[in-house]
């Protein structure tokens, strides 16, 4: 166990001593992190320059509207008195006459005009919007822009028009105007936590508001550190295996060492530096959280199933890793077993909306607890504010240390034959027959 050790140091040293893996690793949280990092930036970066609409009005009763609240707007919420200075784009609106005989080249005018840049957009409403029937056509709004799904102005005017129109029909029955706008008032439901008690007093506390960042973005990011570590830990073992076969380098080391000892210092190596790193990325993480005056955010309880995963995990995919590279002859098998080593470790990723939206659910729960997708899946889980039955994180660090235990011992049966057999190329049945006889 000493000479694996002692291999382990000499990988553990040699990665870090390389330039290229200091920049990777300095860098990789800036990568991850950098659409976060930019939204924060940009979100007080809101373009003000003024937006032209036109309305083309086929039912004669919103345009007008549309054009005095967009006054109001103008007057009232774009500029910032405080500091004097604008903050929000005027909403400038122009009408047009419908054009009943050549709708189509009405449209084809409008839709010029955006592209020259003389207007934003245009709004179509159809000429029924009031008491909308079967034809699709009369009932209909349509919103013309280069980028009509993102655009700001849409959702202003569907919020507004819809308002309206309820008003309107109101006014129709000859319901008072003051029952109207009390009908009409508009109330968001908060997104609030659980009532707990405070183990100090024993007073109930009261629900804390819920966080996107703390329901989404917490289990991303440890899903996605982990899926970094496996990457950066294990899946490199079968191109690092391969490159030491092929240039004799394990024949001379199996010289002095058992092949078990080798490739368990090869694993060693993997888990320290995926330690390490992590450890990094987690004190830089909290220091970050902490500055940017969120700490009550940051899932501590979680920490320790992320580490005792992430070991496992290592040795795990690790041992797979290392056993396949044992097989190859050359660059070209290797990245031939690339695609089925690191399916394993690619297809958490897919699933790690479902998972987070709905962690009870038997699919998120069967998914998390299948080993292979049991390090990342089941420590989102954690991450998330819903509260998991414990039984299933124990049985999840059960099944991967198990199945890690299994793998390193087929996989130290395999690396055996394999890093000394020549020629032969890695074929499953050979792999088979390795891991079963020796």
């Amino acid at each position: 166990m000493l000479k694996a050790i002692q291999i382990a140091k000499m990988e553990y040293i040699t990665t870090f001593r390389s330039k290229g893996f200091i920049i990777i690793m300095l860098l990789a949280p800036f990568l991850f992190s950098g659409s976060i990092i930019a939204i924060k930036v940009l979100e007080n970066r809101v373009d003000t320059t003024d937006k032209k609409i036109a309305i083309i009005d086929r039912s004669g009763i919103i345009s007008n509207h549309l054009i005095e609240a967009a006054k109001i707007r103008n007057e009232t919420g774009i500029f910032d008195k405080e500091k004097d200075k604008k903050i929000r784009p005027a909403y400038l609106f122009e009408t047009v006459e419908p054009d009943n005989k050549d709708p189509k080249a009405q449209q084809l005018m409008l839709s010029d005009r955006i592209r020259n840049g003389d207007l934003h957009a245009f709004i179509e409403i159809g000429s029924e919007v009031l008491h909308p029937g079967e034809n699709q056509e009369t009932r209909r709004i349509a919103y013309y822009a280069k980028n009509a799904v993102m655009d700001n102005v849409r959702n202003w005017l569907q919020n507004l028009i819809n308002i309206q129109l309820r008003r309107l029909r109101m006014y129709e029955v000859e319901v008072d105007e003051a029952i109207i706008e009390d009908v009409l008032t508009w109330l968001n439901v908060e997104a609030l936590g659980l009532a707990s008690i405070d183990e100090e007093t024993g007073a109930v506390k009261d629900a804390k508001r819920a966080s996107k960042i703390e329901a989404v973005l917490i289990p991303i990011v440890f899903g996605m550190v982990l899926y970094m570590m496996i990457l950066m830990g294990s899946i490199s073992q079968l191109q690092s295996v391969m490159e030491e076969k092929t240039q004799k380098i394990a024949e001379v080391m199996l010289g002095s060492v058992r092949p078990f000892e080798f490739m368990m210092g090869k694993l060693l190596g993997g888990v320290s530096i995926a330690l390490t790193t992590s450890s990094f990325y987690t004190i830089v993480g909290v220091i970050a959280i902490n500055y940017m005056g969120y700490k009550e955010l940051i899932p501590y309880e979680t920490l320790p199933w992320f580490f005792a995963y992430l070991f496992f995990a290592i040795f795990m995919f690790g041992a797979v890793n290392a056993a396949l590279g044992s097989a190859c002859n050359d660059p070209k098998e290797a990245s031939s077993m690339t695609f089925p080593a690191i399916l394993p470790v690619v297809i958490p990723v897919f699933v790690m909306v479902p998972v987070i939206q709905q962690p009870l659910t038997g699919f998120a729960t069967g998914m998390s607890l299948f080993p292979f997708f049991t390090p990342i899946l089941m420590t989102m889980r954690i991450a998330t504010p819903t509260d998991i039955p414990m039984w299933q994180p124990w049985v999840g660090l059960f099944g991967i240390a198990s199945f890690a235990l299994l793998f390193v011992w087929l996989g130290g049966r395999i690396f055996r034959v394999g890093i000394l057999m020549q020629g032969q190329p890695p074929k499953l049945s050979n792999i088979i027959r390795w891991a079963v006889k020796g």
